[in-house]
């Protein structure tokens, strides 16, 4: 048997930003991006695991800390009616995947970035900048005109390439995770 011992508030901004003038990605020459095939969710969840299960977002989404967790969540997400292959990418480089970011179209007609990773060892390149911009560039192909995105308050390094990019915060949010002991 499992009982909630406690609960813990994680603190989260939604930020929003319109898509009428966004730069192009620009990639270093080794690396490409590779569109949304159902051949490669495996790979999708492998390089979302290995991009969240050591960072803050794995406590606030305990899924993204674990394999199969983070399998479940892209399998799901592939199936949800507002699911955009156009946003949906991987990130190769020269050593293999090492980046990936969803899409999905909200009900009111607005892009939502979700899970934008990049795996540790690549991190401070641009290829987060690139692949974000990668995604918006998808949600403007299929008419979208705005984006938004959560982000947890502690992620300094993300809501600085967010803001950079044009986003703004619109609401702050707290999330509640509850903590379970099993008896």
């Amino acid at each position: 048997m499992a009982t909630v011992t406690s609960v813990s508030y994680f603190k989260r901004y939604k930020m929003e930003m319109e898509l009428h003038s966004i730069p192009l990605p620009r990639l270093p020459e080794e690396f490409t991006f590779a569109p949304w095939s159902c051949e490669l969710l495996d790979i999708h969840a492998e390089v979302l695991f290995g991009s969240f299960h050591q960072e803050i977002d794995a406590q606030v989404f305990p899924s993204l800390g674990d394999r199969q967790g983070a399998f479940g969540l892209m399998l799901e997400m592939t199936r949800k009616r507002g699911f955009l292959p156009e946003a949906t990418w991987l990130l190769q480089g020269p050593l293999g995947p090492c980046g990936t970011v969803q899409g999905l179209r909200e009900r009111d007609g607005v892009g939502s970035i979700q899970n934008l990773g990049i795996l540790p060892g690549w991190r401070g390149r641009g290829l987060g900048e690139a692949l974000l911009l990668q995604a918006l560039h998808g949600f403007r192909r299929v008419g979208l005109r705005r984006a938004l995105l959560e982000v947890t308050a502690q992620n300094d390094a993300a809501i600085r390439l967010y803001r950079r990019l044009g986003f703004r915060r619109s609401k702050t949010l707290y999330k509640a995770v509850p903590e379970w002991h099993r008896f």
